[in-house]
C-alpha cells in the first residue's frame, strides 16, 4: 500500500461481506408466517447486506464496483447466508458473539470506505460521509427492497452513529500522520466499541417526540412488524 493506491485483502473484504451475509440469515430468521423467506430471499437478503455498501461506496467514489471484480464476493455473500439459515438456531444461543460480529463488520465497511475516500484524494469531511454510507447501505438497501421502514432512520442502538465514529477517528488520524493501515485498525475498534456498548446499555439517540417510537432488535438487525 502507498499514498496513491489502496489494496484492501481480499480475506478482510470477503470477511466483512461474509459476516454481512450471517446477519442477512439472522434478520431472516425474524420473519415468520407470509413474511417468512425462501432459501432463495435468505441469499439474496445476505448479498444486499454483504455487497451493498460497498457497491455504494464504490459509486459515490466512481470507480469500478470491488464486489464485481471477483466471482468470491457474491459466493460469500450467499453462502454465508444460507449457512447462517441452517445454524440459525445455533447462533440466537451465541447473540453475544453475533452482536461483536456485526459491529466488526460494521467497523470493517466503515474503515475501508473512509480510507479508500481519502486515498483516492477525498477531503475528510465527504470521506467520513462515504465510510458511514458503506457501513450502512447495506441494511438501507435491505430495507427498501423488503418495504420495510429504514432501520437506521428510527430509534434504536447506535449503529450509523457507530460508524460515524469510527470514520471520523480514521480519518483525523490519517491527517494526524498516523499510517493508513493503523489507522483504519483503529477505526474498526472504536465503531465495534460503540457499537457493542450501544446494544448493551440499551443507548439511543433521543426520541423525536411526535413520531411513535419503534423498538428496533438492534442485535440482530430486525424491525419486528408492530400493527397499529
Amino acid at each position: 500500500m502507498n499514498s496513491d493506491v489502496l489494496i484492501i485483502p481480499l480475506w478482510a473484504d470477503l470477511t466483512a461481506v461474509g459476516l454481512g451475509g450471517l446477519q442477512g440469515a439472522m434478520f431472516a430468521a425474524g420473519f415468520q408466517g407470509q413474511r417468512r423467506l425462501d432459501p432463495l430471499g435468505v441469499a439474496i437478503i445476505g448479498i444486499l447486506i454483504g455487497m451493498g455498501g460497498g457497491l455504494i461506496r464504490d459509486l459515490l467514489l466512481g470507480v469500478p464496483p470491488a464486489t464485481l471484480q471477483s466471482n468470491w464476493y457474491l459466493i460469500a455473500a450467499a453462502g454465508a447466508a444460507l449457512l447462517g439459515m441452517l445454524i440459525s438456531s445455533l447462533l440466537r444461543r451465541v447473540n453475544a458473539l453475533v452482536v461483536v460480529l456485526d459491529a466488526v463488520a460494521i467497523g470493517m465497511f466503515g474503515a475501508f470506505g473512509t480510507a479508500k475516500a481519502l486515498v483516492l484524494g477525498v477531503p475528510v469531511i465527504p470521506a467520513i460521509f462515504i465510510g458511514t454510507a458503506a457501513a450502512v447501505g447495506g441494511s438501507i438497501l435491505r430495507d427498501v427492497i423488503m418495504g420495510l421502514p429504514v432501520a437506521i432512520m428510527h430509534v434504536g442502538s447506535l449503529y450509523a452513529v457507530a460508524a460515524i465514529g469510527g470514520c471520523s477517528v480514521l480519518a483525523v488520524s490519517v491527517k494526524l500522520g498516523v499510517g493508513i493501515v493503523p489507522a483504519a485498525i483503529i477505526g474498526i475498534v472504536v465503531t465495534a466499541v460503540i457499537r457493542v456498548l450501544a446494544v448493551v446499555f440499551d443507548l439511543s439517540l433521543p426520541e423525536q417526540r411526535e413520531l411513535h417510537r419503534r423498538k428496533v432488535a438492534a442485535e440482530t438487525g430486525v424491525i419486528p412488524i408492530v400493527k397499529p
